[in-house]
């Protein structure tokens, strides 16, 4: 796939609807003094619809990560992660400290992508709940809320994708599309609750998720001694 793009169309429908597989985490952490809070700012739609990783684990999309889904992590180091379809990924680090509240001000920049072929299909996902994660051939595209609803789709080039729905605490939704030219899906399901701890990879992209440490200092040079 060379990109997405949300679009305007009327719908015919062609329902996809496949078992579904992997589980993954709940992140959330409880209301607790010994927490920190993080507080996510974002100046355009773009940075409010992003996904957000925290320590290389998914835990929503900006705009909705306040009220009950607050974010609280116990003190230290943590790495954000906010990303994107078509933009850069925006990488902070943030040190918690014990009952204080941190705002992190997430700006995207545009990032460079393939255009987009003459002649494409529409993809409409109808996914419960709508704040997961949205993957296509494992691209972070979104979350659900973006491509469901009257007007709203993705693009896509024509040709075989895999689509994958992820959520901490629910179990994993995948499936194969082979989408041809002009063609409209639309991909539907409920994703099934399980608060089992085992990870999709694509919630820990890269591993982890972390920030590599700097490399350390170069050792002194050594003199050779005097004859």
């Amino acid at each position: 796939m060379t990109g997405s793009r949300r679009a305007e169309f009327g719908w015919l429908w062609v329902a996809v609807v496949v078992s579904t597989l992997l589980l993954t985490p709940a992140i959330y952490a409880g209301n607790n003094q010994v927490m920190g809070e993080i507080e996510f700012e974002g100046k355009s739609k773009v940075e409010r619809t992003s996904g957000v990783w925290i320590d290389g684990g998914y835990v929503g999309y900006l705009k909705e990560l306040k009220g009950s889904k607050k974010v609280l992590l116990l003190p230290g180091e943590h790495v954000i992660t906010v990303r994107q379809d078509g933009y850069q990924d925006f990488t902070q680090r943030v040190a918690v400290q014990p009952g204080q509240k941190q705002v992190v001000r997430v700006e995207m920049q545009k990032a460079p992508t393939a255009p987009m072929p003459p002649v494409t299909a529409t993809v409409k996902i109808a996914v419960n709940p709508n704040r997961a994660a949205v993957f296509v051939d494992g691209q972070f595209v979104g979350h659900v809320g973006e491509f469901e609803g009257t007007g709203r789709g993705m693009l896509v080039a024509p040709g075989p994708h895999k689509i994958r729905v992820a959520l901490p605490g629910y179990q994993t939704f995948e499936t194969e599309i082979d989408a041809q030219a002009k063609q409209k899906i639309e991909v539907k399901t409920d994703l099934v609750k399980n608060g089992a701890t085992v990870s999709d990879p694509l919630l820990k992209p890269n591993g982890s998720g972390q920030i590599p440490p700097p490399p350390p200092p170069p050792p002194e040079p050594v003199t050779p001694p005097q004859r």
